[in-house]
């Protein structure tokens, strides 16, 4: 039963655009009504109607240790009995930091802003800063929030600048973005012929946004080198994988490293968080340092910084926590496979630490435009099978999945055993 959601989801739509305040919770990729969720416990979540669903979302990955984990949660109320926010510095701000830094060799110093958006609106103005250059170049099917200059058209095979995809963006705020595809490294070395202005490189290292598409190592190699031999920086947008991957999210599994990092969501355990982070000497052109302007007035808000601070304690304290997600993960995706194959239809599945990723095509895609010739008809219809019977999978083909620490071997296999009665009639 639905009935309540069904109500709650026309109430809002008379007064928040599409009922929702992110477009992708409208449940548009895979058709119906979203559920409007009241609580969280654990590895489940609740619906007004009262429906208990598995939750394979954890709030779009930050939720390690599942819902109103008591540590985290003691730590908030006692930060909010202290105040809310206060427009100046804390210890805590400086604490996080500290723990941020001292798992990477190539950071020394975080500047702490309110979403993964900022970060990388940010992240992207100090490249442009540090460099002198006016250009950055973007993969098609990597989001990096919506601020003006990301918001590009997907382009053709071969690098182009980008032109806006949304209305409401100037044509000649993304004239200065150059796109490429995904994993091929002719195209990127094509953008850096076409452009000798090239501030950055940003990428997802592992792609969440379209899926679950991790990059080439010789890929990633090829970004490290383009970005040496041309005086551009190489920024990591890890505010999906960092500290969800591994411990030291995509920047722990892959050889190469970053110049400029950015950072969300775990680090602040489900509160509105997000940071940038890079050497002292990069870091030394942001302002009030350098002439490279950035603030914000809930940035290192208290009580996301000792939310982030105890979930990160956590996860130092006991990295094996890593093996164990993965095991998880893995134990989910290939249950989907078999459940597939024993209807004769095509899975791919992925996965990088606590991060899963499964399509309904005959070859693993390596880029978005592969993904598009996935079954998403198939998928809206698993999603929706699969959510009458209390798994809450991500609502559209093009994301990740997520693991908790909460959920058990028999969670996962319930939802196996869901997924083969689903399958059967896919």
């Amino acid at each position: 039963m639905f009935d309540n959601s069904v109500k709650a989801y026309s109430e809002a739509c008379n007064l928040i655009p599409g009922g929702v305040d992110s477009p992708v919770r409208a449940f548009k990729s895979v058709g119906g009504t979203p559920p409007f969720i009241a609580r969280g416990e654990g590895a489940f979540m609740y619906d007004i109607d009262d429906n208990k669903y598995l939750d394979f979302v954890q709030s779009w990955g930050p939720l390690i240790f599942g819902h109103c984990d008591k540590d985290i949660e003691e730590a908030v109320i006692t930060t909010v009995k202290n105040g809310l926010s206060f427009g100046a510095p804390t210890e805590l701000e400086t604490s996080l930091a500290n723990e941020i830094v001292d798992m990477f060799d190539n950071i020394d110093k975080v500047r702490f802003v309110s979403s993964g958006t900022e970060a990388v609106m940010s992240a992207i103005r100090l490249a442009r800063g540090v460099t002198g250059k006016d250009d950055i170049l973007k993969f098609e099917g990597c989001y990096h929030g919506h601020s003006d200059s990301l918001l590009v058209q997907a382009g053709s095979g071969m690098a182009t600048f980008g032109a806006p995809s949304s209305p409401g963006v100037p044509a000649d705020l993304t004239k200065h973005t150059l796109l490429c595809e995904y994993n091929n490294i002719e195209n990127l070395k094509k953008c850096f012929e076409d452009s000798n202005d090239i501030a950055c490189i940003i990428i997802e290292p592992i792609a969440g946004n379209m899926g679950l598409v991790p990059a080439s190592e010789e890929f990633l190699k090829a970004c490290r080198e383009l970005c040496d031999a041309n005086g551009a920086l190489l920024i990591f947008d890890e505010v999906m994988t960092g500290f969800r991957a591994s411990l030291k999210g995509a920047s722990g599994i892959l050889q190469t490293q970053a110049d400029i990092i950015t950072f969300g969501k775990v680090i602040g355990a489900g509160m509105p968080v997000g940071a940038f982070a890079s050497s002292k000497e990069i870091m030394g052109h942001l302002s009030p340092d350098g002439a490279v302007y950035q603030a914000g007035t809930l940035s290192g808000n208290p009580v996301a910084m000792s939310a982030g601070l105890v979930s990160l304690r956590k996860l130092k304290a006991n990295p094996s926590i890593y093996e164990d997600l993965n095991a998880k993960a893995l134990r989910l995706v290939n249950g989907l496979k078999s459940a597939a194959n024993a209807n004769n239809i095509p899975l791919q599945i992925n996965t990088r630490g606590s991060m899963f990723g499964f399509f309904f095509c005959e070859e693993e895609p390596t880029n978005i435009k592969e993904v598009a010739k996935c079954d998403f008809q198939r998928f809206g219809k698993f999603h929706h099978e699969m959510l009458k019977r209390g798994f809450y999978f991500a609502c559209s083909q093009y994301e990740a999945g997520f693991i908790s620490t909460v959920m058990t071997d028999e969670n996962i296999d319930d939802c196996i055993k869901a997924a083969s009665d689903v399958m059967k009639n896919l």
